[in-house]
């Protein structure tokens, strides 16, 4: 009998210790050290979107507590009371706001705006619950206006992009800007062969300088040997040899004169026409008088024999 009521006795401690640590481990996930001494303290919401049990109590970002139950205030209908777990040592003015904020996730946390006053609330007492005001309320409120706003311009201004961009004298502008480009490449092209060209130019430049260089060098030559020469034929007797030049014209010209002369023998021979046709006359009776030798010899060469 003693054995069977140890064994139920153990059983019994065992299921007391498994229901212990099942609470205080429940409340150490949910952040809650039951070891630690607080005070609470309790505000109330009309909105706690976002907030959780657990979720912390700051002043200044630093952590001094938790949200430790958030109920239904049926007492004063359209509110929510949220009960603070605070560390002990924290003594909370009178006056102090419980303001409950969210960040960009949606996620809700309480931070404490601690007053100057000298007097303290008690453990207990009810704390003056704000909601500050969100990131999205604050664009739901200063920023949607505006765009509400905006938004007809913008459909007007993309009507006006849309008539832009379809009008043909636009579309023929782009075209014709696309063939000046072409044009440009093509004579950037043009331009970069001749920018290549330039050292060949450059070196046929200067092969023209040399022989510029080497032409100046004999026009100097000639011209001294025209010096040379102008200084020799200054030096001849010029007026005497122009002298002879034109007596031996004069004589050339009167011998031509009688040979167009008839007085002349020589005018005669050269311009009687009867004795030219005598000639020609006798010139063809001595070219018979050939043939027929050649024909007939024997007619004008006798041979005799003795």
């Amino acid at each position: 009998m003693k054995k069977k009521y140890t064994k139920e006795f153990a059983i019994g401690l065992s299921v007391i210790i498994a229901l212990l640590v099942l609470f205080f481990g429940i409340d150490y996930l949910k952040g809650i050290n039951v070891f630690h001494a607080t005070n609470y303290y309790y505000a109330s919401y009309t909105n706690v979107a976002g907030l959780a049990q657990s979720a912390p109590v700051t002043i200044n970002g630093y952590k001094v507590g938790l949200v430790r139950e958030i109920e239904y205030d049926y007492d004063h209908p359209g509110h929510i009371k949220v009960e603070l777990s605070l560390d002990k040592q924290l003594r909370v003015p009178q006056g102090t706001k419980a303001i409950l904020t969210t960040d960009l996730l949606g996620t809700a946390s309480i931070e404490l705006k601690m007053s100057t006053a000298g007097d303290y609330h008690n453990v207990g007492d009810k704390l003056i619950g704000e909601n500050a005001t969100g990131l999205m309320s604050s664009v739901s409120s200063d920023i949607m206006p505006g765009i509400t706003a905006i938004l007809p311009k913008i459909d007007s201004l993309l009507t006006a992009v849309t008539t832009i961009a379809t009008d043909p004298a636009l579309i023929n502008s782009v075209q014709r800007l696309e063939s000046i480009m072409t044009n440009l490449e093509q004579s950037s092209a043009q331009l970069s062969r001749a920018m290549n060209s330039l050292p060949a130019i450059a070196n046929n430049a200067s092969s023209v300088m040399t022989d510029a260089k080497t032409i100046a060098g004999n026009l100097n030559t000639v011209t001294t040997d025209l010096t040379t020469v102008s200084s020799q034929l200054k030096d001849m007797p010029l007026e005497s040899t122009l002298n002879n030049v034109y007596a031996a014209s004069q004589s050339l010209n009167d011998i031509m004169k009688k040979l167009n002369s008839n007085d002349s023998s020589l005018g005669m021979l050269v311009n009687d026409k009867q004795l030219y046709d005598n000639l020609n006359n006798a010139s063809a009776s001595l070219d018979s008088l050939l043939r027929d030798v050649k024909k007939n010899p024997k007619r004008y060469i006798s041979i005799k024999l003795l």
